[in-house]
């Protein structure tokens, strides 16, 4: 089975990946300015996310091994790799399992270490959505402020949303599969897993997820890693700051 994609224009290749609960669509925007800079992007839906395929195997290794089959498919190769968040896992352990198929590789707000279960509130709620009871997304938006109160985080979520039939609304990504294995988003890169090529690690100023201490570990897997903090801008910091971290992107890869 073959990964969803939404390709836009034409040169060098520049796959993208979205992080937990997210999809391609996300990134459609700024995916559009990569691609008028001469790129042809590739924006993935992973496994059990956005329109690709469900399947009750979900870990690094698999989400890997579907990249890789989309890359052969689409002979991709000398490609710039971009990931955000469980995205960002995701390519830093192909990056690293398969060096010679990526020019560049930018990580956006997620270290290669451990990272606990945090994410409770929102699967509890997304699983909480009754959709035999839900006739809109303004009611949906509804029913799950009462687990998540940041309304920019309930946007990001509901963005799942889809008419399953007329009338019928219902999630696209595979809500009782990711909750089984959660725990799997905050694994660890191996320890044995080394990139030897150009990194650019990205972060919010207002995020967490990368701290002076993860410095250490990313340049023991990467040896070649810059990180660089983007400013005004928490954990979805594409989102955020997207002017910033397009610049920051597109200094490095023409660099």
């Amino acid at each position: 089975m073959l990964l969803h994609s939404n390709i836009l224009g034409v040169g060098k290749p520049f796959v993208i990946l979205h992080g937990f609960l997210g999809m391609s669509d996300n990134w459609k925007t700024l995916g559009t300015q990569f691609s008028e800079e001469g790129f042809q992007v590739h924006l993935l839906d992973q496994r059990n996310h956005g329109r690709s395929f469900h399947d009750a195997e979900f870990n690094y290794e698999v989400l890997v091994e579907d990249l890789k089959q989309y890359c052969d498919v689409n002979n991709l190769t000398n490609m710039v790799l971009l990931g955000h968040s469980m995205g960002g896992k995701t390519a830093m352990l192909f990056a690293a399992t398969y060096p010679e198929m990526v020019s560049k590789l930018i990580v956006a707000d997620i270290s290669p270490r451990f990272y606990p279960v945090h994410h409770d509130a929102i699967l509890e709620g997304l699983s909480a959505l009754n959709f035999n009871e839900l006739s809109s997304r303004g009611e949906a938006d509804e029913a799950l402020s009462h687990f998540i109160s940041d309304q920019g985080i309930r946007m990001f979520l509901l963005k799942n949303l889809y008419w399953v039939e007329k009338g019928q609304l219902g999630l696209r990504i595979n809500l009782e599969v990711l909750k089984n294995e959660v725990a799997e988003v905050g694994e660890p890169l191996p320890s044995y897993a080394r990139f030897d090529k150009d990194t650019l690690f990205l972060r919010g100023d207002r995020s967490e997820y990368i701290g002076i201490e993860d410095e250490r570990i990313i340049k023991n897997h990467f040896s070649k890693a810059n990180v660089v903090t983007i400013s005004n801008a928490g954990h979805w910091l594409h989102a955020e700051n997207p002017k910033d971290f397009f610049e920051a992107v597109i200094n490095f890869v023409n660099s």
